[in-house]
């Protein structure tokens, strides 16, 4: 099912109601947790979610990515009401899957569809971390997988921008297929001639970073988001070794050479708008 869709902010939570650990005080201003600087809410839903005196990106909805990226009016969602099962009948899961729909809005953690960046016609999917830690599931690869399928059918540039936990535990082996699922599509995606580009958002961890978000042509993260595979904490755990400064940071794993751009969040639609023009 295709819907063209225009989001806005009656359609997606605004920063104090995200998963960040801050929040609006009086519904005026927040105080923001890296400079602890008041913001006004208003200046920051303007600012998709920026802090405007330190800059700091604070987490933004699949919906808000999908309006900060894409042309006005210019979005098709496709793929619309799939919904995730429980094939291990996971105790508790069906509740925690109507429970973040309830609070989202969406199907699952993941938006998908077509639209416009200036002159480009793209194939995009944006990955929500309020839904279950956007966690990869079966809905979430399966919509990865048409979502790729569709560019290389249309031969359309290919956009996903990840935040997620890694794959989702409720669904065990069905969640861990997606990994190669999702990378069979992109592997025969690449014998075209689209480009990829992969957009890493904090956090970007597990399955997601193994799979298709570390597997683009170009790939770019926002500042200072944490991109890894396992957690700091469980590595140090497990190693028994103090980490370097700033580990997993967009900035050490582009030191490292795993990202090729850091992008401020103001800044990536043109910055990908141009990188389309190049690449095209």
């Amino acid at each position: 099912m295709h819907k063209r869709r225009e989001y806005s902010r009656s359609s997606a939570q605004t920063a104090p109601e995200m998963e960040s650990g801050f929040g609006s005080i009086n519904g005026v201003f927040t105080k923001c947790e890296s400079c602890g600087q008041a913001i006004y809410d208003k200046e920051l839903e303007t600012r998709f979610n920026v802090c405007p005196h330190c800059e700091f990106h604070y987490p933004l909805s699949a919906p808000e990515r999908i309006r900060l990226l894409v042309d006005a009016g210019s979005f098709e969602e496709r793929d619309v009401g799939m919904m995730a099962e429980d094939p291990l009948s996971f105790d508790g899961y069906e509740e925690k899957l109507q429970e973040a729909r309830q609070k989202t809005g969406l199907d699952d953690a993941l938006v998908s569809g077509v639209a416009r960046i200036g002159s480009h016609q793209v194939a995009l999917a944006a990955i929500d971390f309020r839904f279950i830690g956007g966690s990869m599931g079966s809905v979430v690869g399966e919509r990865v997988v048409r979502t790729i399928e569709s560019a290389y059918d249309e031969e359309l540039p290919l956009l996903i921008v990840s935040s997620s936990g890694g794959a989702r535990m409720y669904e065990g082996i069905y969640s861990l297929m997606q990994m190669a699922k999702t990378s069979v599509a992109l592997s025969r995606y690449v014998t075209g001639s689209w480009p990829y580009v992969s957009v890493l958002t904090d956090p970007t961890f597990g399955g997601v970073t193994a799979s298709f978000a570390t597997a683009a042509d170009v790939i770019i993260a926002e500042p200072k988001a944490r991109i890894g595979f396992a957690g700091a904490r469980v590595i140090e755990q497990t190693t028994k070794e103090r980490l370097p400064e700033g580990f997993q940071t967009a900035e050490f794993q582009k030191e490292h050479g795993l990202v090729d751009r850091i992008v401020h969040r103001l800044e990536l639609k043109e910055d990908i708008e141009r990188l389309l023009g190049f690449l095209t």
